[in-house]
């Protein structure tokens, strides 16, 4: 019988169709199915698809799910997962190929397939009041299907070139729905268990990502790579303990990639495990090690979008490295903060491409906080690249020189006996600075200005605080000689401080 005819005569049993078994005529939902999964496993046409919903739609519960294995009904939602998946690609491809008429193909087949998955949830929930089905029968069938649904819904609820609006809100509604069936309230839940002690579906859906997530295969799917990192951004502390053995290896598989899209993405999925994991368990097996290395080395990348990623993992990752190495009483020639600064500062040094000066200024002031009074050991590079900063214009947000500013207040406030002999060359280049902002005729707004302003002022006061009043006497010239009021202003505010 074909779907249209069975369609038709499965509606013709109206609202009897749950109670009572369908007519001899209509064969049992074990022999039709196989049949669909095996047409649409071979690239079946969208009317097999759509005829497939009406089927799903028309047909009662019983004759649904009272005499199918769950077995049979994971294969077909399994080859509908796979016919809603985006196109392949081959595995050194540079990138997404750009086949837009495919891409548009996949979205529609997405939108297709979410139908018939929101219209087989919608039975499963309907079977579960139903005495003879309920969830005795419901639950197997749930676990099979589950995991084939939620990655469909992953690959097409984000916006992506495989995905349009019509997919994006059926990937949605299956979600929604298939959380609601499994009784969690949120993705999170449904995901890691309601409790700490309570298994999730996390584990499942890591079992059928595995297959595409080995080096040979990542790169196939385009979307399996964004599946893995949103599920993954769902599981906290301290439910991804569990997972790391999982998690841990594809996170630095795409990292480890030389396209700067997945290197990112592995840096966020590396950072999101930092935060989430305790540290004893990084720690085992040298696993925070491995992380510390493979972030060390896109310091030398160039693309700041990377480095700024990689920057803020590092300052999360470096205390748990430095706090187990005084555990095990392995004390090192250079901490890690230091080996990290080290080559930040030499990269700065030498940085003219303003993206990366703004994305180095940024992350200063926290690894000076980190190191606190052990900052004395980079004090001349660190000199050199403040005074190399203070001097450059770097646009109309003024990014660089507001982060070096408070790179320079936090070393003078931990670094303090080290200043008084610095202060010929910081002042002079502090005055310079208020010097250049004043008579600055671009387009930067006057809020910035200020705020470059208060944060030299503020350099000044510190630096005459810990020289017993120096900068007060070396001021005082100026101040006298200087007609000019925004700057009069900034000299006068640190003559006025105790």
């Amino acid at each position: 019988m074909e779907l249209s005819g069975l369609v038709r005569a499965l509606r013709a049993e109206g609202p009897r169709a749950g109670e009572q078994p369908p007519p001899r005529a209509v064969p049992p939902a074990e022999q039709i199915l196989p049949r669909i999964a095996l047409l649409v496993s071979e690239g079946a046409a969208p009317e097999v698809v759509r005829d497939l919903g009406a089927l799903v739609e028309a047909a009662g519960c019983r004759w649904l799910f009272g005499g199918l294995s769950p077995a049979t009904l994971g294969e077909l939602v399994a080859a509908l997962n796979g016919y809603a998946a985006p196109p392949k690609q081959e595995q050194d491809a540079a990138g997404l190929p750009r086949e837009d008429r495919a891409y548009a193909a996949a979205a529609e087949r997405a939108a297709e397939v979410g139908s018939v998955f929101l219209h087989l949830l919608a039975k499963l929930e309907a079977a579960k009041t139903q005495e003879s089905l309920g969830v005795p029968v419901v639950g197997p069938i749930l676990s099979r299907v589950m995991g084939p649904i939620y990655i469909f819904a992953a690959t097409h609820i984000v916006e992506r070139p495989w995905a349009n609006t019509k997919s994006q809100s059926a990937a949605q509604e299956v979600l929604a729905l298939l959380v609601q069936a499994v009784g969690c309230g949120s993705v999170a839940e449904f995901l890691r268990g309601k409790d700490e002690d309570e298994e999730g579906r996390f584990a499942a859906v890591m079992g059928l990502l595995k297959q595409e997530l080995t080096k040979d295969t990542w790169k196939r799917n385009p979307a399996t790579k964004h599946v893995f990192s949103w599920t993954l951004l769902h599981i906290t502390r301290p439910w991804l303990s569990h997972y790391l053995e999982r998690v841990l290896p594809p996170s630095l598989l795409i990292s480890d990639d030389y396209q700067e899209e997945n290197k990112i993405l592995g840096v966020h999925c590396l950072h999101h495990i930092v935060l989430n994991v305790p540290a004893a368990d990084l720690c085992q097996f040298n696993r925070a090690q491995v992380v510390y290395h493979a972030l060390y080395n896109h310091l030398y990348s160039r693309e700041a979008p990377l480095i700024q990623a990689v920057l803020l993992c590092l300052l999360d990752l470096v205390p748990i490295l430095e706090r187990a190495q005084r555990q095990q009483n392995r004390g090192r020639p250079t901490a890690p903060c230091d080996e990290v600064l080290q080559l930040v500062l030499t990269h700065m040094e030498a940085e003219h491409r303003l993206a990366l000066r703004r994305v180095y200024a940024r992350a200063l002031p926290a690894f000076v906080q980190r190191l606190g009074i052990l900052i004395v050991r980079h004090l001349k590079r660190l000199e050199r690249v403040i005074l190399g900063y203070l001097e450059v214009c770097d646009g109309p947000e003024e990014e660089a020189r507001l982060g070096i500013l408070e790179t320079l207040q936090c070393t003078i406030e931990h670094a303090w006996p080290r200043m008084p002999c610095r202060l010929p060359v910081l002042l002079k280049a502090l005055l310079k600075m208020i010097w250049d902002v004043h008579t600055d005729q671009g387009p930067t707004p006057e809020l910035v200005k200020a705020a470059l302003l208060q944060g030299a002022t503020e350099c000044l006061i510190l630096l005459d605080r810990c020289s017993e009043g120096q900068v007060k006497v070396l001021l005082e010239g100026v101040y006298s000689s200087c007609e000019e009021t925004r700057v009069r202003e900034c000299i006068r505010k640190v003559q006025e401080n105790t």
